[in-house]
């Protein structure tokens, strides 16, 4: 059988890899890496035009198979360009365009292969945007390495570095390991169900045999167990911080936004379509790993003395918070779906601009290959108000506090969704560990206006892309702290 390609569903991904190509071969002329760095950005753009134009239009898929008796019953596809999947590729372009602002001034200063790193960089958000789509678990899998082997060369790219190879070993023996678990688990669901797309594996699920159903459980927790490695949830984290602290800046930005909130989506297409017949199994796991996520996140971000450090460790925390809705398993499951959703679209805005003033204060600071301990930050309010008014402002969002209210609805929608869904203990113990986050929050954001240390800082100012991606974040995070609810809705109607 020869399938059909509907090349309009499938233009984001094709847009990106062709720029990819496009960049190597660019490269391997001698092109300027500004001109590199502008087809980069401009792929991005590009292709979040195409998610625009495909949310104005009809909702499409490709990749189909015709399904029932001789092809009698409703076709199951591979390939799904839907609400969700839109709205997680407007997400993830919209950041990797930040991201590419940012790295135009690292690749100079840490001295990165431009042409290797734009085409990784492409190649990684190619599969980013296309496991959001992704309704079978081949291509998911597919998407989820091609998302995740690019990013092992990108973090490693500082070659004279010892700490980044380390970082990228890491990550390698890591990711490696969880696609190893995953494949099992595919393979143990594939068995027991005869199915690959995700709308055959889900009625398969609803009416398998008892003899087989110990089979499709041990193979829905493996696939849950190689998705909480690509979200660094607990006791899949500990090659986060690391990672996070010897990748470059930029990237270290790519896993804790662009990165997470592709493996979070797969997560949730995963057990909504395909395994809600399971929720008795898969959410009580979801929601141990939700409890222990968010509690071992924020006790061990109390300890980090970096700024990086501490960012990695938050990540890890807000993991759990965006895993908790899920803890109620098929019960309310759209509700959960959305609250995971908006959660990851404020979360991502929030994160992303906390990076990109981090960024633009080692442009800043006068230590060789910049600055990271917290006390570095001190009295950063009177030498650089813009910076340090930033910084505070995406810290009080990450925090849930006024002005940044975006952050206190993330969490109450999460809240009350936990709550909605059964999982109180849950709930319980979320708030705690929001009350604990309030603390490093604000104690970074105080050390900006405290009083300075003395120390000599030199006067080097950001460049014009940093800045950009910093204001905007920031307008970004304001007009999302004004009405926070609009993403809600828009996300309810998605999902």
């Amino acid at each position: 059988m020869i399938q059909g390609i509907d090349y309009a569903a499938v233009a984001p991904p094709l847009i990106l890899a062709a720029a990819a190509l496009a960049v190597l071969v660019a490269d391997a002329f001698g092109v300027a890496r500004r001109v590199l760095g502008l087809v980069t950005g401009s792929a991005f753009g590009a292709a979040l035009v195409a998610v625009i134009a495909l949310a104005a239009g009809e909702r499409r898929a490709t990749f189909c198979v015709p399904g029932g008796l001789r092809g009698s019953g409703p076709a199951s596809c591979s390939y799904v360009a839907d609400d969700f999947t839109l709205l997680f590729q407007g997400v993830v372009l919209t950041a990797a365009v930040v991201v590419v602002l940012l790295s135009l001034r690292e690749i100079t200063d840490s001295r990165i292969p431009a042409g290797e790193y734009h085409f990784l960089l492409l190649s990684a958000v190619t599969g980013a945007v296309t496991l959001v789509a992704a309704r079978d678990l081949v291509l998911l899998v597919v998407a989820l390495e091609t998302l995740s082997l690019p990013v092992f060369a990108l973090v490693a790219l500082r070659r004279y570095d010892g700490v980044a190879s380390e970082a990228a070993v890491k990550l390698f023996l890591v990711s490696v390991v969880s696609s190893a678990v995953m494949l099992f688990g595919i393979s143990l669901v594939y068995g027991a169900t005869g199915a690959m797309h995700l709308d055959r594996i889900a009625p398969a699920l609803a009416k398998l045999p008892s003899d087989l159903d110990p089979v499709a459980g041990v193979g829905i927790m493996l696939v849950l167990a190689g998705f909480g490695f690509k979200v660094a949830a607990v006791p899949f984290h500990f090659w986060a911080p690391d990672v996070y602290q010897g990748a470059p800046l930029p990237v270290a930005a790519f896993l804790s936004v662009i990165s997470k909130a592709a493996g979070f989506a797969g997560l949730v297409i995963v057990l909504a379509l395909g395994f809600p017949a399971y929720g008795h199994v898969w959410g009580p796991l979801v929601g141990i790993m939700a409890a222990l996520t968010m509690t071992l996140g924020n006790l061990l971000a109390l300890r980090q003395g970096t700024a990086i450090r501490l960012l990695a460790w938050s990540s890890v925390a807000q993991s759990g918070y965006m895993l908790a809705p899920l803890a109620s398993g098929a019960h309310r499951l759209p509700e959960a779906v959305a609250a995971t959703t908006a959660y990851v679209a404020l979360y991502a805005v929030m994160n992303l601009g906390a990076f990109a003033v981090v960024v633009g204060f080692r442009r800043r600071a006068g230590a060789v290959g910049g600055a990271d301990a917290l006390d570095d930050f001190r009295g950063l309010g009177r030498r650089s108000p813009a910076v340090a008014a930033a910084l505070a402002f995406f810290l009080i969002c990450l925090a849930g506090l006024p002005p940044g209210v975006m952050g206190l609805f993330a969490k109450v929608v999460v809240f009350r969704s936990t709550v909605a869904g059964g999982a109180t203990w849950l709930a319980v113990i979320m708030a705690l560990n929001t009350v604990i986050g309030l603390f490093y929050y604000l104690r970074w954001a105080v050390l900006l206006f405290a009083e300075p240390t003395g120390r000599p800082y030199a006067t080097a100012v950001p460049g014009l892309p940093v800045r950009f991606a910093v204001g905007a974040a920031a307008a970004g995070a304001v007009v999302l702290s004004v009405a926070p609810q609009l993403v809600l809705q828009a996300v309810t109607s998605v999902t």
